[in-house]
């Protein structure tokens, strides 16, 4: 069995986000954040325990990203998502969320371990290669109607 000290300076010490959840009524409650969700989103532990983490949204996740976290979350199951997260300056960032239930058989709850990173840089390169890859068909079809004999 690991060191609960030692855990705690690991979690402490991850580059990820680590957050526990525990369902009150509707919401899911965060009950713990470590440091680099702090630095990640701007919030301190003070000003976000004891809320539900879809505040973090602004009321700007898709509707197929919240369906599918409420149907994992509903039926204790690990489910990994993208989604747009605002940091407490209101500036945007694209969060990648990993949700994992966590029984506890000595209060006999069910707890949930998110796990969140900034990925930000890939979501911007990844819509760029797309806009790039239309620019691209666009300029294709421009030389092939350009090199057509006219009739």
């Amino acid at each position: 069995m690991i060191n609960p000290n030692l855990l705690q300076l690991v979690v402490n010490a991850s580059n990820d986000g680590i957050v526990i959840a525990e369902r009150e009524g509707s919401d899911n409650i965060l009950i713990y954040v470590n440091p680099a969700f702090e630095r990640m989103t701007g919030y301190t532990s003070e000003d976000i325990l004891y809320q539900d983490c879809r505040f973090l949204q602004n009321g700007q996740a898709s509707d197929a990203t919240r369906r599918a976290l409420r149907m994992a979350i509903d039926n204790g199951l690990p489910c990994r998502q993208v989604m747009l997260n605002f940091r407490k300056d209101g500036t945007p960032f694209w969060n990648e969320l990993a949700i994992a239930p966590v029984d506890n058989e000595g209060d006999g709850r069910r707890y949930f371990i998110g796990i969140q990173k900034d990925v930000t840089d890939q979501v911007v390169a990844q819509e760029r290669i797309m806009q790039l890859e239309q620019e691209l068909a666009l300029l294709r079809q421009e030389i092939v109607q350009a090199t057509k004999p006219e009739r």
